[in-house]
């Protein structure tokens, strides 16, 4: 019997027949990831299995290291294969790891292979997969219509000009590409050499001449406009907290002259202009009906050696400790008092701050935006079975998951799709437990709903996305089978 089943995590008949019957035929809406447009747009083929799972996921990498593995077979040299093998050879290592889980149900999904990966099936799951990825549904297109993916927005630096976004655009796909304005590089005044070479860029995209920090503003909002008339509707922020440092115009003004000038800011100073540029960011994205995101609470790059030799984003970051509460709330209270607060989204990598950041974002619903403001799903270290839980918990029991917009994929990978069926499989079964415990009503219809929404449709509604979504109904998608355990 293959490890991956029909009723994979599904503990109960109430929750197999939720998954089976409204969960699982949902599209998807992938409202954050850091897949290639560029792939897309040029339908790229992938050559092996180490090009489309392995080639860049820090994830594995991670557990390699954690089981002897020398980094020559993660970030270093070696041949692929070799590299593919060091990994089949760790996979029965992370037993307890949710790398074990999404390792089996992402062959499973896309190459139908049931056994268990080790160092003794490697080379037989290598040769098939290889040979399947030669299909025309396993290219960069093909997979997004295998796993029905109506919408997938990318993060897109501001400088870049959105030609491939065009591309698919106009192509006449089933499916929608949308970029995600994420202006991170805005921030670096604390590395001027870093801030003023992506300050160039910001002109040449821009086509203004930056000399001061009006020319600088004028800019960003040009290219917000870009983003804009291209289908953005998202922007995106990465940061260790929220800033919400006083800082006014001119104080922002000398930071960046300062800064031009090749002169550091100081770390009060680099909080101030952050603090400064992230209310100018929130105004633009209010005032265009955008969605804001905030990726809050990692510490990034902890392993300063092996980050020098590797470079950032290789696997070397933790979840961070910082305060976050005080100057979160004041964040968004600045922006409500300006009645200039955008829908946000909040992704929290600390689960202490689950409780903390829900009851915040509580305290500023508004209507008529239903769950104007979202507590995201799991992320990075927290996008497994135990932390999921916890956020689905934690938003439940302050807020209203009822309109709770799910999952989203957040990789570089284009094997990670199934990280939607696995967040469904988890939602399914928290709900049909409390069904069978008589902590929710044992009605089909009205948890079913419940399901089907959080999968897709409260998403397309809150992200307010012109997709195209069949109308669907209050009874279960195709014929349920009667209520009784199977």
């Amino acid at each position: 019997m293959d490890f991956i089943g029909e009723d994979f995590l599904l503990r109960s008949g109430s929750a197999r027949r939720l998954y089976h019957y409204y969960a699982k035929p949902e599209p998807i809406l992938d409202f954050h990831s850091h897949l290639s447009p560029r792939d897309v747009a040029e339908d790229r083929s992938f050559h092996d299995l180490f090009e489309i799972w392995l080639e860049g996921d820090h994830y594995k990498w991670r557990a390699m290291r954690a089981n002897g593995i020398g980094e020559r077979f993660c970030t270093g040299e070696a041949p692929r294969y070799e590299k593919y093998l060091a990994w089949a050879r760790t996979v029965p290592a992370t037993l307890r790891n949710p790398l074990y889980h999404w390792t089996h149900l992402e062959l499973k999904r896309y190459f139908g292979l049931g056994q268990l990966l080790d160092e003794t099936t490697a080379k037989k799951v290598w040769d098939s997969a290889n040979l399947q990825l030669r299909r025309s549904d396993l290219s960069a297109r093909g997979i997004l219509k295998k796993f029905n993916v109506r919408v997938l927005c990318t993060v897109d630096d501001p400088c870049d000009e959105l030609n491939h976004h065009r591309t698919i655009g106009s192509s006449g796909q089933d499916f929608t590409v949308l970029p995600t304005f994420r202006p991170d590089k805005a921030f670096l005044v604390a590395s001027p050499q870093d801030f003023n070479a992506w300050v160039n860029r910001l002109e040449s995209a821009s086509g203004l001449s930056i000399a001061s920090l009006h020319n600088f503003l004028d800019a960003l909002k040009r290219r917000h406009d870009h983003f804009h008339a291209n289908g953005g509707r998202l922007s995106d922020h990465g940061l260790n907290h929220c800033f919400a440092l006083p800082c006014g115009e001119q104080q922002a003004s000398s930071i960046f002259s300062k800064a031009r000038a090749g002169r550091s800011a100081t770390k009060e100073e680099t909080e101030q202009f952050s603090s400064y540029l992230l209310l100018f960011f929130s105004r633009l994205d209010a005032d265009k009906g955008w969605t804001k995101q905030l990726h809050l609470g990692t510490r990034r790059s902890v392993n300063t050696r092996m980050v020098g030799e590797t470079g950032p984003d290789a696997g070397f970051d933790s979840i961070g400790d910082w305060p976050q509460v005080a100057s979160f709330c004041s964040y968004l209270d600045r922006l409500e008092q300006e009645r200039s607060l955008p829908k946000t989204i909040v992704y929290n990598s600390n689960p202490a701050d689950n409780y903390a950041i829900a009851t915040a974002i509580g305290s500023f619903q508004e209507g008529p935006i239903a769950g104007k403001l979202q507590f995201g799903s799991g992320w990075w270290f927290l996008d497994q079975k135990e932390a999921i839980e916890w956020q689905l918990n934690a938003l439940s029991h302050t807020g209203l998951l009822s309109h709770f917009i799910g999952m989203l994929t957040d990789s570089r990978s284009f094997m990670s799709f199934p990280r939607h069926e696995y967040f469904r499989r988890i939602l399914c079964n928290l709900i049909g437990e409390e069904m069978e415990s008589g902590e929710l009503p044992n009605d089909e219809v009205l948890l079913g709903s419940l399901v089907r929404n959080i999968c897709y449709a409260n998403a397309q509604r809150y992200l307010n996305l012109a997709v195209e979504h069949p109308e669907t109904s209050t009874e279960p998608a195709g014929s349920a089978p009667a209520k009784a355990d199977e």
